[in-house]
């Protein structure tokens, strides 16, 4: 365990934990980002009229993610960036994969068919992920560390809203906002808050498994939590490659790959964040080589779910806010996250169990760690020279990403192919950063410094 007196870890990236204890930490990363897994395969199923496919899908999303996670923390061959780097579904793509869909399915395509064209175009678009990882280092150029934290910070704040959406009782809840919701949300956010503040490493490390089994158990007091039938599902879940058959159309692919590339920029950002919690440089040929081997694991994580019928996926936000509020960067951590995301979707009646806990309790605990990652993106850029011209770009960007955020249907009259490319915080204010960032010529503030300190 690692001795240094400034880090508020309690296992560093290279620590091993007892067994114990990393089944206790990856429990919390896996409870903290199931939801945000198995969501997108649910909305793109209930668009796409997909429904009799869907617990297969739903097994494919966990077990992919579970081989994903795998790699990025054992980094084999040099694929991964070697920390706890939870891979999940991307809500990213769902635009430009439900424009894939609909094309389909607007030619009278049958389910398969459209299943057959979202996997085909993804599992193309994962090398442009693949081949950008080994561009890295003159990618760095461009994402700068203003960038970054403007990028990480707008990751935090579009995360923000999910939670307390889900602290109100979640998307169309017909009890939305609903006294006994907030309560239950306000229970399980004080609970993990007040148990993060613990001096003893054991109470930091349950903080979030006890603030949803105490929301859970509330809400099955007071009737917000009805144990509902499991669904009759198979045994087990078996991988079989390319299921549905495969398929390929330009028209589908150009916005798809598009999405990679900005995906890129966010995992970059997620990426960051991760070696700042996780007390390891965020600069120098370290912390470059990391990001390589990360994006190329982004990459080989969303050929490998195209390839078993899952959609692509990303290196989760919501993992730096586990990291943030239980002091645990062990990658050893991850190798258990992702033999247990794989244990989950062998089994898809756990996955069922897990999807009954209540959406305010879940609300409660993902506040808090969203609030993290967009404190984390705010840290980074304190050490950014906040300049005129570094301040200009940071509003403008936070203006145009938060803007788009509060305004959702800014767009929707624009063609269909520039809602699904801006259509996101992440993405306007990410691009809006790097724009300004290349184009706005920098203060020369240091020469003149120099020449006074001279001149004195």
């Amino acid at each position: 365990m690692q001795e240094n007196a400034d880090s508020e870890l309690i296992y560093g990236l290279d620590d091993r934990p007892a067994p114990t204890a990393a089944v206790f930490a990856a429990l919390q990363h896996i409870l903290a980002s199931f939801v945000g897994i198995i969501t997108p395969p649910l909305v793109i199923g209930a668009v796409l009229g997909l429904a009799e496919h869907l617990p297969y899908l739903i097994s494919m999303a966990l077990m992919v993610s579970g081989v994903g996670t795998f790699i990025q923390a054992r980094r084999p061959l040099g694929i991964g960036a070697g920390m706890i780097c939870l891979q999940g579904t991307s809500f990213a793509f769902l635009g430009a994969v439900l424009s894939a869909g609909l094309l389909v399915k607007s030619r009278g395509g049958s389910p398969e068919d459209i299943l057959a064209m979202i996997f085909g175009v993804c599992f193309f678009g994962a090398f442009v992920q693949i081949v950008l990882s080994r561009f890295i280092g003159q990618l760095r150029k461009v994402i700068t560390p203003l960038v970054t934290g403007i990028v990480i910070t707008l990751i935090g704040v579009s995360l923000i809203k999910v939670g307390i959406t889900d602290i109100g009782g979640g998307f169309n809840a017909k009890d939305f906002g609903a006294p006994g919701n907030l309560a239950l949300g306000a229970l399980v956010f004080l609970l993990i808050l007040l148990l993060n503040r613990s001096q003893q490493p054991w109470v930091r490390l349950s903080a979030i498994i006890v603030g949803l089994a105490v929301g859970s158990l509330a809400a099955w007091f007071s009737g917000k939590l009805v144990p509902q039938p499991l669904p009759d599902l198979p045994l087990v879940s078996i991988p079989q490659p390319f299921k549905y058959g495969f398929a390929f159309d330009w028209t589908a692919f150009v916005p798809v790959a598009l999405i990679y590339l900005i995906s890129t920029i966010e995992t970059v950002g997620d990426l960051t964040a991760n070696c700042m919690l996780s007390r390891k440089p965020i600069e120098g040929p370290s912390y470059v080589q990391r990001l390589r081997g990360g994006i190329l694991g982004d990459g080989v994580s969303c050929l490998i779910a195209a390839t078993f019928n899952a959609f692509p996926n990303t290196t989760f936000a919501q993992n730096n806010g586990v990291i943030q509020m239980t002091g645990v960067a062990s990658r050893y951590v991850g190798l258990y996250i992702g033999a247990l995301l794989f244990v989950l979707g062998l089994f898809p009646l756990l996955g069922a169990i897990l999807q009954q806990i209540p959406k305010p309790v879940l609300g409660g605990a993902t506040l808090i760690m969203f609030g993290s990652v967009a404190a984390a993106g705010i840290r980074m850029l304190a050490q950014v020279q906040l300049d005129r011209r570094n301040m200009l770009i940071i509003a403008a960007s936070l203006g145009v990403g938060l803007g788009i955020a509060a305004q959702p249907e800014l767009l929707h009259q624009m063609p269909k192919l520039v809602q699904n490319l801006f259509d996101s915080a992440i993405t306007c204010g990410g691009l809006t950063a790097i724009l300004l960032d290349l184009l706005l010529p920098r203060e020369r503030t240091e020469p003149a410094i120099v020449a006074s300190t001279h001149r004195a």
